[in-house]
């Protein structure tokens, strides 16, 4: 059966595990999940560019030869007294490999992503290096370790990082150089992330419009009342609806934040926390392990769901101009896995659910 190496690492991150993790880094549990589902494939990708240059593939041998025995020990580190001693040598590994520039490159795409500042992500990434390395040095073996082998399989996961790398972190690595060692995929994956992300502004701009106007328009209201006194019964009453949609533009404009709750970054990190999961899953074993985070997305999305009739139509047409883009590649994906031997009969109800659900933010 086919090598995916972002699924065998998304399965070692159990939900209890990014929890712990976040609460060692003293992070938002929902801002690290979005994080580590960015950083996964981008230090996979990473690592794809560093085994093509000249001796890269012999340190990345010598890297997982290292941390052969990292993903044993990495529970009883986090939270431990050897934390620190855990992110200063992750962050060195990375260092070795990817060099300052690269490093601080992704960190920085991974804080920008994923609301997190620079050293937390800097941080998070040094944990996660020796759970990358640890587990292509497990699949590889300690005796076929070798600079061919660890070649030849990261080249045999470009297409799984790929469909891995959520779309809006793919745009923020478009500029870095990290994966071009991807080929054509990724920069299909950063030409959608662009088009989705003019489609969101774009809306966002007719809904600054359409304020703006209602703006314009109370505003002569208001000149002509002291002009024409004998009307201001009546300009009273056609200047109070104008007053509300100006209100309303204005409200969309600002962001889709109700009830303390950002919709907007809600439903984009929970379609980023979706992708990732299903990237991971190859066969009905793998399935049974991302049910909880198929459950979790649901819930997400409930929530969501539930706020939706506190939205004006503006705010409506803003949150399906951000999710409409993102559907044909999520319903690819979702046939892809419904199509794998054993998993349908796992994981169609939540599938279809999820569908359902999703379905109603883009109308």
């Amino acid at each position: 059966m086919a090598v995916n190496l972002v699924s065998l690492i998304m399965q070692f991150l159990t939900p209890d595990m990014i929890g712990r993790i976040a609460s060692a880094l003293g992070l938002d549990r929902n801002n690290t999940q979005t994080a580590i589902g960015a950083a996964v494939p981008g230090l996979l990708a990473g690592l794809c560019g560093v085994a093509t240059q000249p001796g890269g593939a012999q340190k990345l041998v010598e890297a997982a030869r290292q941390q052969t025995g990292a993903l044993g020990s990495f529970a009883k580190m986090v939270g431990d007294s050897g934390q620190s001693s855990l992110i200063e040598k992750g962050s060195q590994l990375l260092s070795s490999l990817l060099g300052g520039r690269d490093q601080t490159a992704l960190a920085g795409a991974i804080g920008k992503y994923a609301g997190l500042g620079q050293s937390a992500s800097g941080s998070l990434l040094g944990m996660l290096a020796p759970i990358v390395m640890g587990t292509i040095g497990q699949q590889q073996g300690t005796r076929s370790l070798d600079a061919g082998a660890i070649t030849s399989l990261l080249s045999s996961q470009k297409d799984n990082i790929v469909a891995a790398l959520p779309a809006g972190f793919a745009n923020l690595l478009g500029g870095t150089g990290l994966l071009d060692s991807l080929g054509g995929a990724a920069r299909a994956a950063t030409a959608a992330a662009g088009q989705a992300a003019r489609v969101t502004t774009s809306a966002a701009r007719a809904v600054g419009d359409t304020g703006r106007r209602a703006a314009v328009s109370l505003n002569w209201l208001y000149w002509l009342i002291p002009l024409l006194a004998i009307l201001a019964v009546l300009i009273y009453l056609f200047a109070k609806p104008a007053e509300q949609v100006a209100q309303q533009g204005v409200t969309a404009v600002q962001g889709l934040t109700v009830g303390g709750l950002d919709i907007g970054k809600q439903v984009t990190d929970s379609i980023t926390n979706l992708r990732t999961t299903l990237a991971g899953i190859t066969d009905a074993a793998s399935a049974q392990a991302a049910l909880p985070k198929l459950r979790e997305v649901t819930t997400q999305i409930d929530k969501v769901d539930g706020l939706l009739a506190q939205l004006s139509p503006e705010q409506r047409k803003v949150l399906a101009g951000i999710v409409n883009p993102l559907m044909p590649s999520l319903n690819q994906l979702f046939d892809k896995v419904l199509a794998i031997p054993g998993v349908a009969e796992l994981l169609k109800p939540t599938i279809d659910a999820l569908r359902a659900k999703l379905a109603v933010l883009t109308a």
